[in-house]
Parts: structure tokens; sequence; C-alpha cells
């Protein structure tokens, strides 16, 4: 993997839920600010999503505040991988790599991500880790709610409640 991302500290999840399921949801475009920390809205998701060069239109942040942008898929390995390239000028650009490997019945989720361009990039590496971090572990906490919901066909999971604690 060529990306900075690659080489900066995961961060780790395992979902009681098939890789399938996970992928399905990262498959879904429209669900990408349920479980994106900073995401508002989408705007626009490209037919083929998450196939490399396919992109997603999102707003960030919050109203009246939010910046529009584009997140796109830079390579792809169905139900495995997922490296994109996040947007959000004047802010600037990260590389974000999600890892899905196969953990008993469940899923282990890694994350790792890191500033490749823009203003925030003049930081020393462990000081935008420690801000990236925080929000990653919530992203995929939500990410694994949303899969832990699904049944095989994709649906709502009826069995399982999704309740805070």
């Amino acid at each position: 993997m060529t990306t900075p991302a690659a080489h900066r500290p995961p961060v780790h999840h395992t979902v009681a839920a098939r890789p399938e399921d996970v992928w399905a949801v990262l498959a879904d475009g429209w669900a990408y600010p349920t479980w994106v920390v900073g995401a508002a809205r989408v705007r626009a998701v490209d037919p083929g999503w998450p196939a490399v060069g396919t992109r997603i239109e999102h707003s960030v942040g919050v109203w009246p505040l939010l910046l529009s942008d584009n997140t796109e898929v830079e390579d792809s390995d169905p139900g495995r991988m997922l490296l994109l390239r996040a947007r959000g000028w004047p802010l600037g650009e990260a590389h974000v790599l999600l890892e899905l490997t196969p953990a008993g019945d469940g899923t282990r989720l890694s994350l790792r991500e890191d500033v490749v361009s823009g203003p925030s990039r003049v930081l020393p590496a462990p000081l935008r880790q420690a801000a990236i971090h925080p929000r990653n572990v919530e992203s995929l906490r939500r990410l694994a709610l949303l899969a832990e919901r699904r049944d095989p066909t994709g649906r709502a999971h009826p069995g399982r409640a999704v309740s805070e604690g």
C-alpha cells in the first residue's frame, strides 16, 4: 500500500457482523454521514460506488458552517479493503484506509487515516494522529452498529436492537 495512512497507527474495532454485512454499509454511499463523524450530508453518490474512481459528494461541518466537497475511492477490494481520498477544502485532504478481516463469526475493522495535503499537513504526525484518533474510534463504533443491524439480505436485523450503554 503506497498511502501515508498505511504507516499510521490503526484504530481497531471488532464487529458482531460478517465482513459482507460491514461491506454492505460501506457500499451504501448514502449511509456515509451516518457513520463518518463530521459528515453532515450526502448530495450525490456515483453509480458503482465503491468502485475505484467513484465519488460521494458530501458536506462536512455543522449548518450554517458547511464545507461541500467529495470523497473518492482510490483502491477497493470488495469485502476486504477500501482506500478513500476524503476532501474537505480549505482544510485539506486525507487518505482513509479501512480493512476488514474475518474474526470468528464477526469482523475486525481497522481504520488508518492521515492528511495528505492542505494546511493540516504542517502539523507533526503525532499531533495529527491525536486529533484524528477519537473521531475514528467513534466512526468505527457507528459503522459497527449499522453492520450489526443487517441480516444476510441487507435489511435491518429485527433481532438486534440498538441500545446506548
